[in-house]
């Protein structure tokens, strides 16, 4: 039996109010200065203000650093690289959804691997020599699992592609899940995050690599997910939200070990192409993927015991073709009742371009664990279908 290796982080806090013990954290371990990165919504909208109190009132520095996109860029690092520097912070602080934690996962490597720079050799599985800068990630958003991931994303603007980083050295030394942070994400950016880690937990569950334990994280992701995602983002119910942190971080601590699958293959080059945001990315492919993977039998059994969890135990006695029907139906409706209803095109795709989206599709890091191997040319349906 082969060997399975799972790697996680050290230290995570769960629940509202959570952020309170950050500071508790950074004098234990003798941190000096803090490098807070996030971004300027976040700044705008009052939420990072809650973790800078946190740190006035513990009397710890720090500096601020707020240039980053949605889709962060090589650019966002590298000035984040000049920022820390100029600083002399010991310690970085991630205040923000997946953008923000991974453009500080990016900085992390560059403080302690120089010789990293130029950015474009972390694309892929990465082989840095020293662990990154320590870094504390507070996430905003309920879908991204960053802080808890060995992957961060990475957009070059000059080729247009998304590099996607594996690198165990750039996790997170603790992640505090506060779900007070959460709640005041707009309905828009909570569907979208939320049905990133059902993207992220599905794709994970039927990946090549799925194993014991990640079976385990992505199963319970995906319940949550389908219990909770309606209430958190049409009512705020905080409960619902409180899941929704769990979920996305219980999904992360799965696909972090495993990979992904095709969606993010195609989702990434919307990102990078048109600066789609990734999780209606995501949730725009995810049914179409779903109806082309479902095709194998192995994977059409997957979906059968998911929909066995979810609340349709009728599903063990259904065809394959009936399985994949019901499961691609019950995202779709998820979707819809989150209000994601788009399709590519309303985001700027084109037809004439999926020919090379296909072609960035096809070197993409997530392709390999895809269940069901994949041409250029089904690369170029599969964009069509999700256009109609």
């Amino acid at each position: 039996m082969a060997t399975t290796k799972f790697v996680l982080n050290e230290t995570s806090y769960f629940g509202k109010g959570a952020r309170e013990v950050l500071t508790e954290e950074i004098k234990k371990r003798g941190f000096k200065k803090v490098l807070l990165v996030t971004d300027k919504a976040l700044i705008e909208a009052g939420v990072t203000k809650k973790v800078e109190d946190e740190l006035t009132k513990a009397k710890i520095k720090y500096d601020i650093y707020s240039e980053i996109k949605p889709n962060p860029t090589i650019k966002n690092v590298l000035d984040g690289v000049e920022a820390c520097t100029k600083s002399k912070a010991d310690l970085i602080v991630a205040v923000g959804g997946g953008s923000s934690i991974d453009t500080a996962k990016g900085i992390s490597i560059v403080m302690t691997n120089p010789d990293r720079k130029d950015i474009k050799s972390l694309n892929g599985l990465s082989n840095t020599e020293n662990k990154g800068m320590p870094l504390i990630a507070l996430p905003t958003t309920a879908g991204t699992a960053a802080e808890v991931t060995i992957n961060y994303v990475i957009t070059d603007e000059d080729r247009k592609i998304k590099m996607v980083c594996v690198d165990p050295n750039d996790i997170p030394i603790i992640a505090i899940v506060d779900t007070e942070l959460m709640e005041s994400m707009p309905k828009s950016l909570a569907a979208a995050t939320g049905l990133d880690a059902l993207t992220h937990a599905v794709e994970g569950y039927i990946t090549k690599s799925h194993n014991l334990m990640s079976d385990m994280f992505h199963m319970q992701a995906i319940k949550l997910i389908f219990q909770n995602l309606p209430q958190a983002v049409n009512e705020k119910n905080p409960d619902a939200i409180e899941k929704m942190g769990y979920a996305q971080y219980i999904a992360g601590m799965g696909f972090s070990n495993v990979g992904l699958g095709i969606v993010h293959s195609m989702a990434h080059q919307l990102g990078a192409v048109y600066d789609t945001p990734h999780g209606i990315a995501n949730a725009m492919l995810l049914p179409t993927v779903m109806r082309f993977n479902g095709e194998n039998p192995e994977t059409a059994q997957r979906f059968r015991e998911i929909l066995c969890e979810i609340g349709r135990p009728d599903a063990k006695d259904l065809s394959d073709q009936d399985v994949i029907n019901t499961f691609v139906w019950m995202i779709s409706e998820l979707s819809k009742s989150v209000g994601v209803t788009q399709k590519i095109t309303d985001y700027g795709a084109k037809e004439e371009d999926f020919e090379t989206l296909a072609e960035k599709a096809m070197e993409d890091p997530c392709k390999p664990g895809n269940p069901r191997e994949v041409t250029k040319e089904q690369f170029v349906e599969l964009f069509k279908l999700a256009s109609m």
